[in-house]
């Protein structure tokens, strides 16, 4: 799961968007440097992290990519969920349009990140200015997140490359989605994440 992903199902659960936000930046045990409700939010956003990189849908997802591309896919899946999320945003919370959820959400994290590690703020400053989470429903914006997570830390170059996978396998891809994530938003409802 990404970002959005992430909020969406802290939201389904009542826990920390900020925690579960911002487990990606923080490392370790982070007890005694969190509020309560932040520290459990971080704890939901990794517990759902080894969860999902384990479940069978995901695992045959994996599959799909190439070999030079395989390494990576975890990581491009997890974009590639979001995209999945927001396209499909109105059957899986329509109660709430994607542009309301994502001011709610900005307005809820917004205030709390004094103290936050610095590249949290800074993801936070252009996340929110951009609109990340409305335009993740566009198949090319996913490409281009990609490329830009390749270009900032060179080991996962073929972040790059695996946008190539998203789009040869995209038929395939979706139905892996409708498969698990209803499920995991159950969970998330009834507190099991």
């Amino acid at each position: 799961m990404n970002f959005l992903a992430h909020l969406h199902l802290a939201s389904l659960a009542n826990s920390s968007l900020l925690g579960n936000l911002m487990a990606d930046f923080v490392r370790g045990n982070v007890q005694s440097q969190w509020p309560e409700a932040v520290v459990a939010g971080i704890a939901m956003h990794r517990r759902l992290d080894v969860l999902t990189d384990n479940l069978p849908e995901v695992r045959e997802a994996r599959e799909l990519f190439r070999a030079e591309t395989r390494r990576v896919a975890p990581i491009t899946l997890d974009v590639v969920w979001d995209h999945f999320l927001a396209l499909h945003w109105d059957k899986m919370h329509p109660q709430q349009s994607l542009p309301a959820f994502t001011a709610a959400a900005e307005h809820a994290i917004v205030p709390q990140l004094a103290g936050t590690p610095e590249s949290f703020i800074e993801l936070n400053a252009v996340m929110w200015r951009e609109r990340w989470f409305e335009h993740y429903a566009e198949p090319a914006r996913i490409a281009r997140v990609l490329s830009g997570m390749a270009h900032r830390r060179p080991r996962l170059a073929a972040l790059r490359d695996s946008a190539q996978d998203f789009i040869d396998n995209y038929a395939q891809l979706e139905p892996l989605f409708f498969r698990f994530y209803p499920r995991l938003m159950a969970d998330a409802r009834a507190q099991r994440l």
